[in-house]
């Protein structure tokens, strides 16, 4: 059986196990070698997962032609070859969380769109470095809503974090800057910036990013060390021009993926891994602070397709 980790994956992640189950119930079915149409089948399940139209066909594809040759005999030998084929896929994605090598403090900005869980994400984020045993400070930089200060301030009380912030309406760069400052004097271990949410074709709000981060670096030009872009994995193919419009304006390090428990999409971190190399930092799976988790492909692909090896 699922470790216990493991086994909070799997439940979490049964929107898109059972999306992909439907697909892969009609291969080998009764005993008898797959048809093209079961195969199409199987397709179009991967699309609607939203690995991307190019992987689907290709991983179908070559699905079909280990069927051909033998070399896949059994349902098992067909979900192990997918297995395979899924973290391949997935090697690049995934990147061990060293966010405290060097000098401190590691400095983390958060970037998204509204309505991803950006906010919510950098309050977990804290906790976990915080039971880690590190000082963590919050910068309230999303000043264009006053209630996006006023929850992070809620989230630093319940934390007991110290959150760096300004009045509505304040330039972002200069409570970074002020957040910085405050971090160095106070030997803070981790300073993460929770920016404003935008929508990726507001031109100003982007440049306005630009400007925290050129703000940043007149600090010390090795900051931000991270910025990881926050993702809700319900919108689907849309996080990709996502990644590549912010990508125009910050340079990312990765991305944090919401809200995978409740959207049978989990397949977007494949197109992800594959259209940008980006290594997926951390994934949320629910409401809890627990429920984000670093992202670890062999036990996604595992929960994925109901394996236990």
């Amino acid at each position: 059986m699922f470790g216990k980790s493991k086994s909070s994956l799997f439940q979490k992640l049964g929107k898109t196990r059972d999306n992909l189950r439907s697909g892969l119930a009609n291969l080998f079915g009764g005993g008898t070698k797959p048809r093209d149409a079961d195969f199409e089948l199987l397709e179009e399940q991967l699309i609607t997962a939203d690995l991307g139209v190019t992987a689907s066909l290709e991983i179908c594809e070559s699905l079909r032609k280990s069927v051909r040759s033998n070399r896949i005999k059994s349902a098992d030998d067909l979900q192990a070859a997918l297995a395979e084929d899924l973290l391949r896929r997935l090697a690049g994605a995934e990147r061990s969380v060293d966010a405290f090598t060097g000098t401190k403090p590691r400095v983390i900005l958060m970037v998204g769109v509204n309505g991803v869980g950006k906010t919510t994400t950098t309050a977990k984020l804290a906790h976990r470095f915080q039971n880690q045993g590190k000082k963590v400070m919050l910068a309230a930089c999303d000043t264009f809503r006053a209630a996006a200060i006023e929850q992070l301030q809620r989230w630093g009380d319940r934390l007991d974090v110290p959150v760096i912030a300004q009045k509505h309406g304040s330039d972002a760069a200069a409570v970074a800057h002020d957040a910085l400052q405050s971090a160095m004097a106070r030997d803070m271990d981790v300073l993460i910036i929770d920016s404003a949410g935008r929508q990726h074709i507001n031109v100003d709000l982007m440049e306005q990013l630009g400007k925290v981060v050129r703000v940043l670096k007149k600090i010390d030009d090795n900051t931000p060390h991270e910025v990881w872009l926050t993702i809700d994995a319900g919108n689907g193919q849309n996080v990709l021009s996502q990644i590549e419009n912010f990508s125009r304006f910050v340079s990312l390090s990765g991305v944090c993926v919401t809200k995978l428990d409740g959207t049978a999409k989990g397949g977007i971190l494949v197109a992800i891994a594959e259209q940008f190399q980006l290594p997926v930092m951390f994934i949320g799976v629910g409401e809890k602070q627990e429920d984000l988790r670093e992202f670890v492909a062999q036990d996604f692909v595992d929960a994925l397709l109901d394996r236990d090896d």
